[in-house]
C-alpha cells in the first residue's frame, strides 16, 4: 500500500484515538489510564508473539540483539515521557486547543529531518511552516477568550513539551526502521511491552499514594485507547518503513488528524468558540497540506 494512503489512515485513526483519550481522563486519574491502556496494547502483542508461527510475514517478530532492546526501551521511555506530558495537559485543556498545538509537531519533525537526515524541504514547504506557526500564534489569541494565557499557562507548556518530545521520537523511529533496520512489527511489538515496564513504577506509586492523586474510573476507552495505539501506530510504522518515504512528510499527514480531534470537541464534549478557534485550526491544517505536496 503507498505509504501516503497510509499515513492518511494513521491520521484518521489517531484522531479517534485523541478523542478517546479525552473521553477517558475527564475527572479521572492519568496514571492508572497509562498504565492500563498501555497493558491492554501489550496483552495484545503477548498473544501475537505467541501466534507467530502461523502470523503473515508482516506481523512477524525479529529476533533482535540486546543493544536493540535497549534503543526500543528508550523510545518506550521518549514516548512515555511524553505522553505524560499530553495526557495531563488533556485533562486540562479542550481538546480543541491540545489538538492544534499537537499537530504542530511536523515543524519540529521537519527541522530535525532537515539536520539528522539530509532532507531538503522545499520552498513551498518553507511557506507551510510559516503558515503553521502564524496559525499557533493565531490560536493563541484565540485561547485568551477561553481564559488559556498561552504565556503563562502551565498545561499550555505541558502540552508543547509534549509535541517537541514527539516530533523527537519521529526522528528516532526513523532511526530504528531506516538506520538500525528493525521491522515496523517488532518495533512495535516491543515498545508496547516496555511501555508498560517504563509506566509499572509510575503506577505502582499512585497505587502506593506517593504523592496527591485523583480517583481513577474505569471506562471502556481505557482499553480503545489501548487499541487505538496499535492501529494507528502499526499504520504510521508500515508507511515510514517505504523507502521512498520523507520522515517530515508522513508526520505531517498524520497530523491531519487535528480536523478528527476539533470536530469531535464541538461534537461530543461541547467545547466552544468555535469561530475563533476554527480558523486557526483550517490555517494549521492548511500549512500541512503544503508540507506534503511541497
Amino acid at each position: 500500500m503507498d505509504w501516503i494512503l497510509l499515513s492518511l489512515i494513521a491520521g484518521v485513526l489517531l484522531g479517534l484515538y485523541d478523542l478517546c483519550k479525552k473521553h477517558v481522563v475527564l475527572q479521572n486519574a492519568v496514571v492508572p489510564v497509562l498504565f492500563f491502556s498501555n497493558l491492554t496494547a501489550a496483552l495484545v502483542w503477548l498473544h501475537l508473539l505467541l501466534l507467530q508461527p502461523v502470523l503473515p510475514v508482516i506481523l512477524h517478530v525479529e529476533t533482535i540483539s540486546a543493544g536493540s532492546h535497549v534503543l526500543l526501551f528508550g523510545k518506550a521511555a521518549l514516548v512515555g515521557t511524553s505522553w505524560i506530558f499530553a495526557y495531563f495537559s488533556l485533562k486540562h485543556l479542550p481538546v480543541s486547543i491540545v489538538g492544534p498545538i499537537r499537530a504542530t509537531s511536523p515543524l519540529w519533525t521537519l527541522a530535525g529531518a532537515v539536520l539528522l537526515f539530509g532532507e531538503s524541504p522545499s520552498l513551498q514547504q518553507w511557506l507551510g511552516i510559516g503558515l503553521t506557526l502564524a496559525a499557533f500564534m493565531a490560536l493563541s489569541v484565540a485561547g485568551r477568550r477561553e481564559g488559556i494565557e498561552f504565556r503563562s499557562n502551565k498545561w499550555i507548556f505541558s502540552i508543547i513539551l509534549a509535541t517537541l518530545l514527539g516530533g523527537t521520537s519521529s526522528l528516532y523511529d526513523r532511526y530504528l526502521l531506516h538506520t538500525v533496520g528493525i521491522s515496523p512489527a517488532t518495533v512495535q511489538a516491543w515498545f508496547s511491552l516496555y511501555l508498560v515496564v517504563f509506566f509499572a513504577p509510575f503506577a505502582w506509586g499512585w497505587w502506593r499514594r506517593w504523592w496527591v492523586r485523583g480517583t481513577f474510573h474505569w471506562r471502556w476507552s481505557v482499553p480503545a485507547i489501548g487499541i487505538g495505539l496499535l492501529l494507528t501506530d502499526f499504520a504510521y510504522f508500515l508507511a515510514l518503513s517505504d523507502p521512498d518515504a520523507l520522515v517530515a512528510i508522513v508526520s505531517s499527514i498524520r497530523r491531519s488528524s487535528v480536523l478528527v480531534v476539533f470536530a469531535g470537541g464541538i461534537l461530543f464534549f461541547g467545547e466552544g468558540n468555535v469561530r475563533a478557534k476554527l480558523p486557526a485550526t483550517l490555517a494549521i491544517l492548511a500549512g500541512v497540506l503544503i508540507l506534503v505536496t511541497g
